[in-house]
């Protein structure tokens, strides 16, 4: 209301009538409360979210734990020492990596076994093309055998070889201590005493001796 003997063109009195109860908007209010539930429900939301995430997160660990029990013998075994309490995870885990040191250690001792097979199939070749060799130059020449050797040409054999073999030999190994000895023994016999090797050793000794007799 204007007082008595104001004009409704008085500028005071408009700014008193815009700031009067009757000219607030009625809507202000419900638009705060409407914004601070938005927010109030936005930080509700983001809340279940990161506890859902953290909820699934923490379950694939939990699986990943059981399925290392399921997989891993030793951690399916009873340990005696807690009883029959839970394994613990740091224990599964430390199981686990035993075990694949473990089975590390036997993938390397079966291909030590593959390659040492592979060696004794590739001798066993050697001596079968030899053995066939032999057969067939006998069936070749049936009366060829029939002129023996002897004992000194055998032994002559032996001893080609052998100088062979020590040539290589001596040439090979260290003597400054037992140590370097013993490993320079190992490692002589895998480079000069492959069957190959051998191999060609025997048939130069024979052809040798073939020429002193004939």
């Amino acid at each position: 209301m204007t007082e008595p003997g104001a004009s409704p063109e008085d500028p005071w009195v408009k700014v008193e009538y815009a700031y009067s109860d009757n000219s607030l908007d009625p809507d202000d209010e419900d638009s705060d409360y409407h914004q601070e539930a938005y927010k109030e429900s936005y930080k509700d939301r983001r809340r279940r979210a990161h506890t859902q995430a953290e909820q699934k997160r923490r379950d694939a660990i939990k699986r990943g734990y059981d399925d290392l029990q399921t997989i891993v013998p030793t951690c399916q075994q009873q340990d005696f020492s807690i009883g029959s309490q839970k394994l613990s995870k740091a224990i599964v885990l430390q199981k686990t990596i035993d075990y694949i040191q473990f089975l590390h250690k036997e993938k390397k001792k079966q291909e030590e076994e593959v390659s040492t097979l592979r060696k004794d199939v590739t001798a066993l070749k050697i001596m079968k093309v030899n053995y066939e060799q032999i057969v067939k130059a006998h069936q070749d020449n049936p009366h060829e055998g029939e002129d023996q050797v002897s004992d000194q040409v055998k032994f002559n054999v032996f001893q080609g070889i052998m100088d062979s073999l020590f040539q290589s030999f001596n040439a090979s190994i260290s003597v400054a201590s037992f140590q370097e000895l013993s490993a320079c023994v190992f490692s002589w016999i895998e480079e000069h005493c492959k069957p190959q090797t051998l191999r060609e050793i025997v048939i130069g000794v024979l052809h040798q001796l073939k020429n002193q007799l004939y």
